[in-house]
């Protein structure tokens, strides 16, 4: 196993820069996730972890060891792809040998870690199978036991699950988890999808246009998002948004966000950086609305009822803007329904317009 430093790394293609000064240290035995939108950098940062991609500046250290310039097979890591990568001529136990027998380790020394690969990933009934008579889950069992088989300091993942069904997704989220939890490696995994990120990571470090946007536990960066795009990026359904500025309360007492309708959204429990004539941004998840039946803090003009089950989306409009309320209960409300709604103190975020910065 091996910690892993990231010391102003940036990464440029000619005078385009995509890639800016990364300062990131992760534990050994940390399973640490990059998450971002498409185009965002993290893909760059895992390739040149791996040694995929030129550094163009900054240090590299994985075990305490500089690595900028050293090739990929000197690193002791292991990558898992979006695609399995896997040789459609060798069969499932060829498959994990690959490696072993490239580096040409005598078949004693290596098929003890393949068998037992193959148990902890359910594959043992496979081993003589063409990756073609396997599924996509199968598959990427497979390119995972490669993997392993090398005994890794360090694990790169970069966006494994993309390839397969939402279900297959779910399952192999766990079976990821679980082999970390077992072995106990370092791991750094990358996707766009935020729903592994909370689910998976120890650590998450959110990237946007090439620079890291916040890194926190799950709950903590759900929480208390440092930023509009963390606060965007993080959340399904996503937290809810409307921009005005902040007045007293026309009826009542304290302060109230006045939208560009004219209309108020009553803040309740506001910090005292929020002061009247700010421009500021309330944000607040769907699933901490309540639906009152006293003195609403707002009102929805119900548009679209999403029932899925367990819980009810309520679509609509809040001063022209669309928002989401969930709720856990049956409720019998019908599209062009008004919904009185309570936004708890607790549950309000509120950032800066301008800056997009949370104010604390």
């Amino acid at each position: 196993m091996a910690a892993v430093q990231l010391s102003g790394i940036f990464k440029r293609y000619g005078d385009t820069q995509v890639v800016h000064g990364i300062d990131l240290d992760i534990d050994d035995g940390e399973f640490v996730v990059l998450v971002g939108p498409s185009g965002c950098g993290k893909s760059t940062l895992m390739r040149m972890v791996a040694g995929l991609e030129e550094i163009s500046g900054g240090d590299l250290l994985i075990g305490g060891t500089r690595a900028n310039a050293l090739p990929p097979q000197q690193r002791n890591i292991s990558m898992v792809f979006q695609s399995y990568a896997l040789y459609p001529h060798l069969t499932v136990y060829d498959n994990i040998a690959f490696g072993p027998k490239i580096r040409r380790e005598s078949s004693a020394s290596f098929k003890p870690r393949i068998d037992a690969a193959a148990k902890m990933l359910n594959l043992s009934g496979y081993l003589d199978r063409l990756p073609r008579a396997l599924s996509g889950g199968q598959r990427q069992r497979v390119a995972m036991g490669r993997a392993v088989v090398r005994e890794p300091s360090l694990f790169l993942f970069d966006e494994p699950l993309s390839n397969l069904d939402a279900k297959l997704r779910v399952q192999m989220r766990t079976e990821i988890k679980a082999l970390h939890q077992r072995l106990k490696n370092t791991v750094i995994y990358v996707t766009h999808d935020q729903i592994e990120a909370m689910t998976m990571a120890d650590r998450i470090v959110v990237m946007n246009a090439g620079r890291i946007e916040q890194i926190g536990r799950p709950l903590e960066l759900y929480d208390r998002p440092a930023n509009l795009f963390v606060a965007s990026f993080l959340g399904s359904p996503s937290m809810n948004f409307a921009e005005g500025t902040i007045v007293n309360r026309s009826q009542g007492h304290g302060l109230a966000l006045k939208l560009a309708d004219g209309s108020e959204v009553a803040l309740e429990g506001a910090p005292a950086s929020a002061t009247p004539g700010a421009k500021v941004t309330l944000g607040v998840r769907p699933e901490h609305i309540e639906i009152t039946t006293q003195i609403p803090d707002a009102e929805l003009e119900v548009e679209v009822v999403e029932p899925t089950g367990a819980e009810t989306h309520l679509y609509g409009k809040i001063g022209g803007t669309t928002w989401c309320a969930t709720t856990r209960e049956r409720a019998k409300i019908e599209p062009g329904q008004r919904v009185a709604l309570r936004l708890p103190a607790e549950h309000i975020h509120l950032f800066d317009t301008e800056s997009g910065r949370r104010l604390v």
